[in-house]
């Protein structure tokens, strides 16, 4: 597949997922826990069409946070820095490629959460995890989702990680901020859909919003 540089911020809006938000007890920290412990029957919503044409793929994981803020939940994201060779400039949730050492794909969201935004395992709470997520750049991601307790110092590495900001979870799980946007393959590959979620200044889109669908599919069924 030739590679193919596109500016979603571009593209028009297909259509909008528009489901109902979530009710409030279901973003409450204790409601996740139980529900992460015993999630109920739910059918996610997977990029096969890569995860078919892209053959070997790379394993990593990355850490969804849940940060216990006074005000609701928030999930802390990153901003990648422009010169990265995979997703530049993209918004992504702190994480990278699994090592050699490590035990378990939770050992490397923590480790990589740590190296990449310095935030220190003692304030992640492990919850659960998501269905592995295949991206167009050859990862087969596992997204590991943690509540973070504050106070807690972060800091960026400045060969990654642009900025680091939050967004209220009550936002991000509401499918009326889920757009479904899309655009052509190169030769004649066909059409590819992807959601997006914007969020002020931040563009939250491809294989992040991708997992934060499926999270939203998981806490509402």
């Amino acid at each position: 597949m030739a590679k193919q540089h596109i500016d979603p911020q571009r593209l028009p809006v297909d259509a909008i997922a528009g489901e109902a938000a979530l009710p409030s007890e279901r973003l409450d920290a204790a409601w996740l826990r139980r529900r992460l412990a015993r999630p109920l029957a739910w059918e996610p919503e997977l990029p096969e069409d890569i995860l078919f044409r892209l053959g070997k793929l790379k394993r990593a994981s990355v850490l969804i946070p849940l940060v216990q803020r006074p005000e609701g939940l928030t999930v802390l994201l990153t901003q990648r820095t422009a010169h990265l060779s995979a997703h530049p400039g993209q918004v992504s949730f702190p994480g990278g490629s699994a090592e050699a050492e490590d035990s378990s794909p939770i050992e490397t969201a923590l480790r990589e959460s740590e190296e990449e935004i310095g935030l220190q395992r003692r304030h992640v709470e492990i919850i659960g995890v998501l269905p592995d997520h295949a991206t167009a750049s050859k990862f087969l991601v596992t997204p590991v989702i943690g509540l973070v307790t504050p106070p807690f110092d972060l800091r960026a590495d400045p060969g990654e990680v642009a900025e680091i900001f939050e967004v209220p979870l009550a936002f991000l799980m509401n499918g009326m901020n889920h757009q479904r946007m899309s655009f052509d393959l190169p030769d004649g590959g066909g059409r590819r859909s992807f959601y997006a979620m914007p969020y002020e200044r931040f563009f939250i889109w491809g294989a992040t919003a991708g997992m934060l669908r499926n999270l939203f599919h998981l806490l509402r069924a």
